[in-house]
């Protein structure tokens, strides 16, 4: 009973770091050096992301009653866990870019917004931009259009200009014979008046 007891803190720890969290992960880090290990733990810091080694026993606890516990299964040998609160995609995406350099890092699986991946699937998950990067993509796409209409009006604008000035100066000389051309008509209809 002691032992149980003990280890309640750790269990509560998990569960409070899990609880609307919006993804775990879970890793196999056997083998990282230390370097690595240390490097990997401060790209994750930097995505708000909260990485950890725990027991197995102690994960599956406290995943018991939330969407986490589709993670039982992977939970064998050495695992820790990423999980994030605000980027649900962070955690997948720095470790699959991390384990590229990182040949002992593997992704086991995960848990992303209530739905489990395997590995291949976490790989998918990976590959989705963030949320940042999504945002600045729209922000982009909607400022497009109205970057090419405001070169297109500025554009009629300078041709415009100049299409006026060679405009304005054929216009006398279309004027003159178009007023010779009146004048003759204009005579023959007084002379048959006289």
């Amino acid at each position: 009973m002691a032992k149980v007891e003990l280890k309640q803190p750790i269990v509560d720890e998990i569960s409070a770091q899990v609880k609307d969290a919006a993804s775990v992960v879970v890793v196999d880090a056997r083998g990282l050096t230390v370097a690595e290990d240390t490097q990997l733990r401060k790209q994750l810091r930097e995505a708000g992301v909260t990485y950890k080694v725990y027991k197995n026993t102690l994960m599956k606890r406290a995943f018991e009653g939330t969407d986490f516990a589709q993670l039982d299964d992977v939970l064998e040998g050495p695992s820790a866990i990423a999980v994030a609160k605000e980027d649900a995609t962070a955690p997948a995406r720095i470790l699959s870019k991390f384990a590229k350099t990182a040949s002992n890092l593997e992704i086991k699986a995960g848990v992303v917004e209530g739905t489990f991946y395997d590995a291949k699937g976490m790989a998918a998950v990976a590959s989705v931009p963030s949320r940042e990067e999504l945002l600045s993509k729209l922000l982009g796409s909607l400022q497009s259009p109205i970057t090419n209409f405001a070169r297109v009006l500025n554009q009629i604008a300078e041709q415009g200009g100049a299409a006026e000035a060679p405009a304005a100066e054929a216009a006398p000389a279309e004027e003159a014979p178009a007023a010779e051309a009146e004048a003759p008509a204009e005579e023959p209809a007084e002379a048959p008046a006289e």
